[in-house]
């Protein structure tokens, strides 16, 4: 009888403490106890000692070492859903309780041209509403946003859908439309030349779109500058060496919008919010709600 009640006793002095899973969350998306302690201001020791401390509790192996990294352990695996769930129900009861607004940290994936266009007001009105809530952007082109999303290391993303494709989520919809530097006059007026094109990875909607569009109206073109960043883009269009694609709110006011029937009609692309998994927390859900109301009115 005396062992039982060492043994319950023992149970209840080594129960999970929130603190530890907060971190033990924050390396697995980090990738490595550097990364993690510059996110949360911890040094890295620290992290040791709190991830050496956790596996005594569970009495598992959770993290394995590697040269780019750290990796989950199968019991790592398991413990890592139950730590995101018991993280967000925890969150969400301290915001309601305080009654403070939500709070914590999300990782915002945002193409640039949204960046540009959007960020400003999104976070402005949402740390109006939320002041101890944290929103971490990081911007790239909607492919490499999925990618992360898949690995979880973002929570959601602002993407880009073409047209036809997830009509039902889509918040609004932005044309592509073809700039350049009035320069170019010249170039567009001799059809034989091939247009020089300037354009994101191939593998994103725009580029995707511009060589679709020039295919199908018997346009000869070459792809003379690429680059994923949305400021490289317009460089390469102001310098008047190439055409660019990108979303029209995007556009800066010096770089001119193509018109008539010099180039081929490019598609709108529809704009929605994706998360990276099936049920994300509560502090995700309303920056997500957040997005769409704002954008529905911008």
């Amino acid at each position: 009888m005396l062992m039982k009640d060492r043994s319950e006793a023992n149970t209840l002095s080594m129960s999970l403490e929130i603190d530890l899973l907060r971190s033990f969350v924050a390396i697995v998306q980090a990738g490595s106890l550097s990364r993690a302690a510059q996110r949360i201001a911890r040094t890295q020791s620290a992290l040791s000692q709190q991830m050496k401390r956790l596996e005594v509790i569970v009495d598992q192996p959770l993290l394995q070492r590697t040269g780019r990294g750290v990796v989950l352990t199968s019991p790592g695996e398991r413990l890592l859903g139950h730590a995101q769930r018991i993280l967000r129900v925890h969150d969400e009861a301290m915001a309601d309780m305080s009654g403070r607004g939500l709070s914590g940290t999300i990782r915002f994936g945002c193409p640039d041209d949204y960046a540009t266009a959007f960020l400003p007001h999104l976070l402005r009105e949402f740390a109006v509403a939320h002041p101890h809530a944290l929103v971490e952007v990081i911007c790239g082109p909607t492919p490499r946003l999925l990618e992360q999303l898949k690995r979880h290391a973002l929570d959601l993303a602002l993407i880009s859908l073409p047209e036809g494709v997830g009509e039902g989520s889509v918040i609004r919809r932005e044309p592509l439309v073809w700039i350049g530097n009035p320069g170019l006059e010249a170039v567009l007026a001799n059809a034989c030349e091939p247009l020089p094109l300037a354009l994101s990875d191939p593998d994103t909607l725009d580029h995707i779109a511009a060589c679709e569009a020039l295919t199908q109206a018997g346009r000869a073109y070459r792809i003379a500058y690429a680059s994923s960043s949305l400021s490289g883009l317009i460089a390469l269009a102001r310098s008047g060496q190439a055409f660019a694609v990108m979303t029209q709110t995007a556009v800066p006011s010096d770089l001119r919008i193509v018109t008539g029937d010099t180039l081929p009609p490019l598609p709108s692309v529809g704009i929605t919010v994706k998360f990276d998994r099936a049920r994300p927390n509560h502090l995700s859900t309303a920056f997500a709600d957040h997005i769409r109301q704002t954008l529905a009115v911008l």
